[in-house]
Order: C-alpha cells, then sequence, then structure tokens
C-alpha cells in the first residue's frame, strides 16, 4: 500500500488536473510532508507501544515513503524494519531516506501487493506496524488473519489510522466561501464512504475475530496551531490538491471556484499566503499481541 502515518487518509485517487508531474510523485511529496509534520505525534506512538521486549525484527506493512519505518528504527536502535508496499516509487523514496540518516543497513524493502492471493514472505516478526493502510485492503479480514500467522508468539500488531483526512482553514475561510473546508470534506465522506467503506472503522473487534488480544487503545488528538511552519503551507496545498479530485463533482461551481483560488499559488487567495492555518485531526491506535 502506498500511504503514510497517514494518510492514506489522502489516497482519494485524485486524477491529476492542470499538473504535468505524475500521480506518484504528488502523493511521495504529501507522504513526506505528512511525516515531517506529525513526526511528533508519530514518536509519541511509538513510545506508547506495550512492547514486553525491544523487537528485533519489525514489518511496516504498507509503508509509503517511510514515515513509520524510520520512526521505529529511532525507537527501537536494535532492529530492522522489513517496509513492504506496492510502489516501487515510494520504496526507493524510503531507502534514500535511510541512507541520508544511516539506517541503509538496517532496512530492506518488499514490494507487494497485500490484496494478491500470495502473501509475501517477511519471515516471524516481533511487531508488525500499519499506519493508515489497512482500510485500504479489499478483505481487511483476511489480511489481520495473515498478520496473525506472521507474527512471533506473543508478538504485538500496532494499527494505527487517522480519523479522516487534516483540517487546516478556520471554519470562517475563505472570507468569501466560509465554510468551504466543511463541505469539502463532507463530499469526500460521500466519495470514500462507496470507495472504502473500512476508513473510520473500529479496528478492536476486528483484532480480536481474528485470534489477537487487544492490548491497548489510544486516540491521539493532533491540533497544530499557528504561527504555522512553511511545511504546513505544503502540507495544505499537498492534501488539498490530493483532495480535488474526490470533491471536484460534488461542490457548488462557487465553492469549486474559491476551492481551485486556494490552490493557485500565484493567486492572493492561495493557502501559501494565509498566516491562520492548523493542522487539526485525530490518530486512533490499537496495540493488539498474538
Amino acid at each position: 500500500m502506498t500511504h503514510a502515518p497517514h494518510e492514506a487518509h489522502a489516497h482519494t485517487h485524485a486524477h491529476d488536473h492542470n499538473h504535468n508531474h505524475d500521480d506518484s510523485h504528488d502523493q511521495a511529496e504529501l507522504l513526506d510532508l505528512d511525516a515531517e509534520v506529525l513526526a511528533e505525534h508519530t514518536a509519541s506512538i511509538t513510545a506508547w507501544l506495550p512492547v514486553t521486549a525491544a523487537p528485533r525484527h519489525i514489518v511496516d506493512l504498507g509503508s509509503g515513503t517511510g514515515a513509520g519505518t524510520l520512526a521505529l528504527l529511532a525507537r527501537f536502535p536494535d532492529a530492522e524494519v522489513t517496509a513492504v508496499d506496492t510502489s516501487t516509487a515510494h520504496l526507493d523514496r524510503l531507502r534514500e531516506k535511510a541512507e541520508a540518516a544511516g539506517l541503509a543497513d538496517r532496512v530492506r524493502t518488499v514490494q507487494a501487493d497485500l490484496d494478491g492471493p500470495d502473501w509475501p514472505d517477511l519471515g516471524t516478526p516481533d511487531l508488525v506496524w500499519a499506519s493508515a493502510s489497512m482500510h485500504h485492503m479489499a478483505d481487511p479480514d483476511r489480511t489481520l488473519r495473515q498478520v496473525h500467522e506472521t507474527l512471533a508468539p506473543g508478538g504485538l500488531f500496532a494499527v494505527v489510522e487517522l480519523a479522516g483526512f487534516p483540517r487546516f482553514l478556520p471554519e470562517d475561510a475563505p472570507a468569501e466561501r466560509p465554510g468551504l473546508e466543511d463541505r469539502a470534506h463532507a463530499a469526500l465522506d460521500r466519495h470514500h464512504a462507496e470507495k472504502m467503506p473500512h476508513r473510520g472503522a473500529d479496528w478492536g473487534p476486528k483484532l480480536t475475530a481474528a485470534g489477537f488480544a487487544v492490548e491497548g487503545e489510544r486516540t491521539i488528538t493532533v491540533n497544530i496551531g499557528a504561527p504555522h511552519t512553511e511545511a504546513i503551507g505544503r502540507y495544505a496545498l499537498s492534501g488539498l490538491t490530493r483532495m480535488r479530485g474526490g470533491v471536484a463533482e460534488l461542490l457548488s461551481p462557487e465553492d469549486l471556484a474559491a476551492y481551485d483560488q486556494l490552490l493557485d499559488t500565484e493567486s492572493p487567495r492561495s493557502i501559501l499566503r494565509r498566516d491562520d492555518l492548523t493542522v487539526r485531526t485525530e490518530r486512533m491506535i490499537w496495540a493488539a499481541r498474538r
């Protein structure tokens, strides 16, 4: 899977409109920004994990460009991570980041479609991490059973999901169409309800049904306030650009025109020119033992 902590929350299969770069490049950029902006929250999640002994072999399922992989390598200095994703471009980016951090010798990448008939051989990890990837699975219950079989006895499975796509704008923005972001989110929820029925699921009962003992659940409220960093401006631009594909046909013409003004970096109304952006969402974590 090609998603970050995230982040996949952004995986709306948006078609590029008036952009020359390909979709996977756009998505990789969004995942990288996601990793940067939410780094502190990701570190707090890895610190919270109820591990009984420091894991030596970790699998990152649906690793995207490596936000989880790098956080886990930092948290567990003796561990090696196997990163699994469908996208070779994302795994290439992950390897570049690991090399830049001097961690390449502790990372193995596996390009695989986890919905395919043959589950890749991932050894017997002590910890499996799935951030913003489970809701993309065609048959998540099958995936949960596969993880249960793959884990070492007593091993831990961490499922991290985002409560929908982050919000960035104040409620009275933009001035000409107040509440635009709420309407875009409502449209995206309708779009996703058909495409991704498992988005926003409670994974606790599903984990129990697959044979796991759920040892912890936690919700982290993300609210990164003003003054925002330059990365948050780019994150908002990248995220709203990606959302557009899922909402364009569902918004009124007036809303879409205002939305496109936010995305137009040359416009005085560009989201990059605002000084009131925040990042607001929730992340839910389930920790389950085999």
